[in-house]
């Protein structure tokens, strides 16, 4: 079994479970921008923003660079492949136990349907 660092983990999950954080890493996605640029893209203040990016930051998912006045962010090395493969290993796993439950209800229609013809006759 594939051992994950469990801060890691916390790290990434706490940062991508904020739509405002999740948001800004599809804007960088597509190209660098300044945390005032952003600030303005998502309508909210300096501070704000800079504490969204200080949690992605924080998480490898974002860098920062400050030339000048300007802090440029973009994308961080930080891929979440480890995070992917935890979460597909969960989705087989839950996607296995929908099937064998489909397969339950399956056959517990098949078996009332069944008993309702009996009863008729």
């Amino acid at each position: 079994m594939v051992q994950y660092s469990q801060a890691r983990f916390d790290a990434s999950f706490a940062a991508l479970s904020d739509a405002t954080r999740r948001g800004v890493l599809e804007q960088l996605g597509r190209a660098d921008a300044s945390i005032t640029d952003l600030a303005e893209k998502f309508h909210m203040t300096l501070t704000g923003m800079k504490k969204h990016v200080g949690v992605l930051e924080q998480a490898g998912l974002v860098t920062t660079e400050k030339v000048g006045r300007v802090r440029t962010c973009k994308l961080g090395p930080h891929q979440l492949q480890e995070e992917t493969a935890w979460l597909e290993r969960h989705r087989q796993l839950w996607e296995s136990r929908f099937n064998e439950l489909d397969k339950v209800v399956e056959e517990l229609k098949r078996k009332e349907k069944l008993d309702g013809r009996k009863k008729r006759k």
